[in-house]
């Protein structure tokens, strides 16, 4: 068989997905409680290893790796894409990305249009909107909370961690957002590994993170070069 498994870092959770032609997806995940810092490196392969098993399957099955891009967290976006690479070239199979915020709106299944809504930190937030039909309104950005509303018109529906921090901002837009414990809040494995299926091969080389902002390191690093 032919297997595809996609994972994502992007967050503080840690999520794989795993796929079998006519099959349904196996997800495997490790949601930190809150407060707890992320397991990405301890669980991820880990994590990998029980989709297989699960799946009655090894790594010799798999042909293709997919893996979340981001936007998210730098540091857990560092650690996918590393691994993701170093599985590829050791198996040699197949490459693809995924966009964090495109697999948080595929997980919906809702008829209305989403804003795709990750905390960015330093009180800003990540977002990209999508249409009914799952594809792309328009690029992901980095904005201000209070510019959120502005990305979506009313009746549309925001998930992410994201929308639950901002929540105020995007239901004083007219944006619903669901309870914050409601599931559509998270990235799943199903949906990730969905899009992994259908996604456009790449050349390992091209699979870098998508910051949408500059790192910390690299914002400190211009300062100083600039002088006072």
């Amino acid at each position: 068989m032919s297997l595809v498994l996609a994972f994502d870092t992007a967050t503080q959770a840690t999520v794989v997905g795993l796929l079998a032609a006519g099959a349904e997806p196996i997800e495997r995940r490790d949601d930190p409680e809150p407060g707890a810092r992320p397991q990405h490196t301890q669980r991820l392969l880990a994590l990998c290893e029980e989709a297989l098993a699960l799946a009655g399957a090894r790594w010799a099955d798999v042909g293709r790796i997919g893996v979340g891009v981001g936007p998210g967290s730098f540091t857990g976006l560092r650690i996918g894409v590393a691994t993701a690479r170093a599985l590829v070239q050791a198996r040699g199979v197949e490459a693809v990305t995924v966009s964090t915020l495109a697999a948080l709106a595929r997980g919906v299944e809702d008829p209305r249009d989403v804003l795709a809504v990750l905390d960015a930190r330093r009180g800003e937030a990540f977002a990209a909107p999508f249409r009914a039909d799952g594809q792309g309104a328009a690029a992901a950005v980095s904005v201000d909370p209070h510019a959120l509303a502005g990305l979506a018109w009313p009746g549309w529906l925001a998930v992410g961690d994201g929308a639950v921090r901002y929540r105020p901002e995007l239901e004083a837009g007219g944006i619903e957002v669901p309870p914050d414990d409601d599931p559509r809040h998270r990235v799943g494995g199903g949906p990730l590994v969905r899009l992994a299926a259908t996604a456009t091969a790449v050349p390992v080389a091209t699979l870098v993170p998508d910051y949408v902002r500059l790192p910390d390191a690299e914002i400190h690093h211009r300062r100083v070069a600039a002088g006072p």
